[in-house]
């Protein structure tokens, strides 16, 4: 435990205080089983080693540990944390827990024979905890943690001080509001730099190195993740790969998925089932028309890439732009609401509002006299009456 208190107190101290993503304001850090879903480099183990700082210092009451240690590989769990709580031990702090097999039954025994232990854990986007070897639905809290939010890209890289603004808020409110971003900084001047380079925080500057480390998320999760996580046996990686690159190519689409099952020389429910992985890895998004056929092997209407990034980490030449406005859109509002496809227009947000997305010269003509309908506008400063800039749809989080 001595060297990995050691590590702990090195990555404590190492860690920046400067800028904290909307997760770390927004968990229940005090409940005793908290689990923390994410792609990598979305900042998970940032957020931790943060509250650590924050709340603990170099107490030891608290300690980070990542089961990806080679400690780990010949010792328990259950009883690194038996000496931990003997020691004095309270808040245990536990990432990369996908790593460690039987992860889930030894955390559900730790939960029950230690009722005064508050524990932290995070792991990948394909995490499985209610069909997990032990059901930890009733007993943790999951929560699913985004790259940057538009917002935060300001904060982070561009030294901004904007808080949460929530839909309702824009909706009613969004020439104000805009108005008073503005006074201290211009959102429309950066809004290309976000769609290009800034969902994740690890850009250095460097847009093909970027990008490369993207694809190095990309091909972890389809060539590691997946066969771990969801048993996908390696001779398949190939047609996944082959999948998502004919998906990259024309999303947002309506699939044709006979079609595809030809191209690929497989069945129609392999390539369903494909898709709804690659949507659980956070690589795919997509929407259904009813928020309530959403299952495995249920076709949905349209098909994106989780986000903007990656449409110019994966594709050969240049995103078509009302691609990149749709993606946008939805990837900001899909952590919080329900999003479906409607019969007219782009987007219904939680079965009421209706969205259409384009450019600033976008009309109603479509959606025209349909009760709280809106467009989302590219390229526009400041809006008016229901249409409202795309750029403050990425303040929500």
């Amino acid at each position: 435990m001595d060297t990995l208190r050691k590590i702990h107190s090195i990555l404590v101290k190492g860690v920046s205080l400067d800028f904290q993503r909307y997760i770390l304001n927004e968990l229940p850090w005090n409940e005793r089983l908290i689990g923390i879903k994410g792609s990598r480099g979305v900042g998970k183990t940032t957020v931790l080693l943060q509250y650590i700082k924050t709340n603990y210092g170099s107490s030891e009451k608290a300690l980070y540990v990542s089961l990806d240690n080679f400690y780990f590989s010949d010792h328990r769990l259950i009883n690194f944390v038996e000496e931990f709580v003997a020691k004095g031990g309270e808040h245990l702090f536990i990432d990369e827990v996908h790593k460690y097999a039987n992860w889930s039954i030894e955390l559900k025994n730790i939960y029950d024979i230690y009722p005064e232990l508050r524990i932290v854990f995070t792991g990948s986007s394909l995490l499985e905890i209610l069909n997990s070897k032990a059901d930890l639905s009733r007993r943790a809290l999951v929560y699913n943690m985004r790259g940057l939010s538009f917002r935060e890209f300001l904060n982070y890289r561009h030294k901004a001080k904007i808080e949460t603004i929530e839909l309702r808020d824009i909706l009613n409110n969004h020439q104000e509001i805009a108005l008073n971003i503005g006074d201290s900084i211009k959102p429309l001047k950066y809004f290309d730099e976000y769609l290009r380079t800034g969902y994740f925080p690890f850009f250095d500057r460097n847009d093909d190195l970027y990008y490369k480390r993207i694809q190095e998320v990309i091909n972890m999760i389809i060539e590691i993740e997946l066969p771990l996580l969801r048993n996908t046996d390696v001779s398949i990686i190939s047609k996944i790969k082959q999948l998502l690159y004919i998906l990259s190519q024309s999303v947002p689409f309506k699939p044709n998925i006979s079609a595809l099952a030809s191209k690929m020389q497989v069945s129609r429910k392999t390539v369903l089932l494909y898709i709804t992985y690659l949507q659980q890895a956070g690589v795919l998004n997509s929407i259904h028309k009813d928020s309530y056929g959403m299952g495995i092997l249920k076709k949905p209407e349209k098909i994106y890439l989780d986000n903007t990034n990656y449409m110019f980490a994966i594709k050969a030449d240049l995103p078509n732009k009302g691609n990149l406005r749709e993606t946008f859109f939805l990837n900001q509002l899909s952590g919080g609401y329900s999003i479906t496809y409607p019969e007219k227009g782009d987007f219904m947000i939680d079965d009421k509002y209706l969205f259409e997305i384009g450019g600033k010269n976008k009309d109603f003509k479509q959606i025209a006299g349909i009760e709280n309908s809106f467009i989302a506008a590219d390229d526009m400063e400041f809006g008016v009456g229901n249409k409202i800039p795309l750029w403050l749809f990425g303040m929500i989080y």
